[in-house]
């Protein structure tokens, strides 16, 4: 492309510091070095895990940054070394990388990357960043920085996609989908036949309720204390919902009376402590398992009783759904065109990048599930 080898000044959504409003700025985004890719954006999503940034809720970001991670956009140029991905592929950023050569890739039971702890930690990609503000250098968020029509990633950041994707809803795949999809596929290992509590319904949580669904469960229970999202959970599968606020008792006491005495699988999809050991109690003893996947704040704790797992129970962590994400992401995108599951029902808003404030209110107010910004 004309740009290759070139600065390229473009539109972005920059984050200047904790509890501020993002804003639009002119930004020089550099050409990609050795092992770097840079993508025109097309389509991003608006995910909780952006806002905790914007909240100040995770203590070790760095600022100014410009945040996104579920994006979806065509490559414009790659710098040297970079094989398998060429200018005019559609992609997918990932902030889960896949280096496929440190120990945690190497084994058949993780999907994290050495890596990733380097990016996230230090708010840049693995050489630096490549975005300029007004003379500042702008950090990067989790190795992707979507909120910006173009963006430069690491290639263990990548992954190629068909090329008839549709990128205004595979750019799910990048993050909330693909998290809470999985987190039933294959984190939790969800049973044909078995019963499942969703404790928060974005959509994450109607992710997973998807992959219940596909799963085979014939009980899948959605818990939130919105219930305008109840007609969503329905349509994505949930046989149930149940408001917390409706009982004066303890919403596991609830659960155990509607699934002999606990469900097989419970998912915490919010970050909030409280609600994930309600999860865990939840669960059957004996046999129950409990996913965690909402991102708590960096400052949160837990206080469980021992007796939980002594008597069976287990709890588990699941971060982008267990997916080794270059591996499968492209798969993903696969499965969404072959029809094996839906995107377009957690999609309610549309919005252009200069409305990424309304999109992030929309989300604080409960009232969209995904908005998709298009760029």
């Amino acid at each position: 492309m004309a740009t290759a080898g070139k600065i390229i000044k473009c539109k972005a959504a920059v984050c200047w510091g904790p509890n501020k409003p993002l804003t639009i700025e002119e930004i020089e985004v550099a050409p990609p070095k050795d092992h770097e890719v840079r993508i025109k954006i097309i389509a991003t999503g608006i995910c909780r895990s952006d806002d905790h940034v914007i909240e100040g809720a995770l203590a070790y970001m760095k600022f100014p940054i410009i945040l996104g991670h579920e994006g979806a956009g065509i490559v414009e140029s790659v710098g040297s070394k970079v094989a398998g991905i060429k200018p005019g592929d559609k992609v997918i950023p990932l902030f889960l990388p896949q280096c496929g050569e440190c120990r945690s890739c190497l084994h058949p039971e993780s999907n994290f990357c050495y890596k990733s702890l380097f990016s996230i930690k230090n708010s840049v990609m693995q050489n630096s960043t490549r975005f300029t503000c007004k003379g500042i250098g702008i950090h990067n968020f989790a190795g992707t920085s979507t909120f910006t029509e173009y963006t430069v990633v690491d290639d263990i950041n990548v992954a190629k996609i068909h090329e008839d994707a549709p990128l205004e809803k595979v750019c799910l795949i990048g993050c909330g989908f693909s998290t809470g999809y999985g987190s039933a596929i294959n984190t939790a290992k969800v049973k044909p036949g078995s019963s499942c509590a969703v404790f928060g319904l974005g959509g994450v949580g109607l992710s997973v309720v998807i992959g219940c669904k596909v799963a085979g469960a014939s009980k899948i229970i959605g818990v939130d204390l919105n219930s305008d999202k109840f007609a969503k959970a329905l349509e994505c599968g949930a046989t149930e919902c149940i408001n917390p606020k409706d009982y004066d008792r303890p919403i596991h006491e609830v659960l155990e009376e509607k699934t002999d005495d606990g469900v097989d699988y419970a998912f915490e999809v919010i970050g909030n402590t409280g609600v994930m050991e309600s999860a865990l109690s939840s669960s059957h003893f004996g046999f129950g398992t409990t996913v965690i996947i909402g991102v708590a704040p960096s400052n949160a704790r837990m206080t469980l009783d021992p007796m939980s797992f002594l008597t069976g129970r287990t709890l588990k962590g699941s971060s982008f759904g267990g997916w080794k994400s270059k591996d499968y992401v492209p798969k993903l995108v696969c499965e969404y065109m072959n029809k094996k599951f839906t995107l377009d029902k957690l999609i309610t808003h549309k919005l252009p990048l200069e409305k990424i404030n309304e999109g992030f209110q929309l989300l604080r107010n409960g009232e969209s599930i995904r908005t998709v910004l298009i760029l």
